[in-house]
């Protein structure tokens, strides 16, 4: 049992794994999402081959992109890779999980937890193919994606995050924060603040590469050293690793603890 749990949005951009195993949900971690990952997958794979124009607009796609319909139409017989090559967008590019040393890559595989609008939530190193599904999503049958996942993924994370002392490391976007919170003074939220000339605004798009590049330096810097018991301890780590930290705005008493990390260009 790790004493972290990093939690990590998906990317819409994802590296289609040109060979691999067919999709296999018995070969995912948390087997307790099976069933939820079994309906998702259903109910996106009969979507997608219905009328394509419906499903186009259901998955919030724009006519550009069709293509991704077609994909998720075959999605039970396509190719998987870890999922850590998969997802390949701005933060997973920051984190570079593959250019880590090994001890630094056993740390993320064993902490981070990266949320699915189609699987819940996974590991880097779970087999996946390449989807697209929004966590925004309102599938036909299932209705909205954060509600369907919420008690799945209850049941499924009582076991790894119900840990006294235990650091929930939240760094998903509010897309996927509705599906599961972590409780009391164990959870950490993070935001990433600009700080120019002064002036301080809460960074958008490029506060992805923020995130990656804090995830990877953990990683780094707790190699070969014992887990953070506590938020606090966690926080020092990466005060002594660059990063900026500071005290974000009060949450509710018990809600995660929010934490501004600052940075002067992205």
């Amino acid at each position: 049992m790790t004493d972290v749990l990093v939690l990590l949005p998906p990317s819409e951009a994802k590296t289609e794994p040109a060979t691999g195993p067919r999709l296999d949900l018995a070969a995912m971690s948390l087997p307790a999402l099976r069933p939820a990952r079994r309906r998702t997958l259903t109910a996106l794979v009969r979507l997608a081959r219905g009328d394509l124009e419906t499903a186009r607009t259901t998955l919030k796609l724009s006519p550009g992109q069709v293509d991704e319909v077609r994909r998720d139409a075959t999605l039970r017989a396509a190719p998987t890779a870890p999922a850590a090559e998969v997802y390949s967008g701005v933060l997973f590019g920051a984190l570079d999980a593959a250019s880590l040393p090994p001890a630094a890559r056993a740390r993320l595989d064993a902490w981070v937890l990266v949320w699915s609008g189609l699987w819940g939530a996974v590991r880097l190193s779970d087999p996946i193919p390449a989807y697209r599904l929004s966590g925004a999503v309102s599938l036909p049958g299932l209705g909205p994606l954060a509600a369907h996942w919420r008690p799945a993924l209850a049941r499924a994370l009582r076991p790894l995050a119900d840990v006294e002392g235990q650091v929930v490391l939240d760094l998903r976007s509010g897309t996927y924060t509705g599906s599961w919170t972590p409780s009391g003074p164990r959870g950490l939220t993070v935001r990433v603040v600009q700080e120019q000339a002064g002036t301080r605004t809460v960074a958008s798009h490029a506060n992805k590469a923020a995130k990656g590049r804090l995830v990877r330096s953990l990683a780094l810097a707790l190699a070969d050293q014992p887990d953070p018991c506590t938020p606090d301890e966690l926080l020092d780590v990466l005060r002594a690793a660059g990063h900026r930290l500071e005290p974000g705005p009060r949450g509710t008493t018990a809600g995660p603890r929010v934490v501004d990390v600052v940075v002067e260009a992205l």
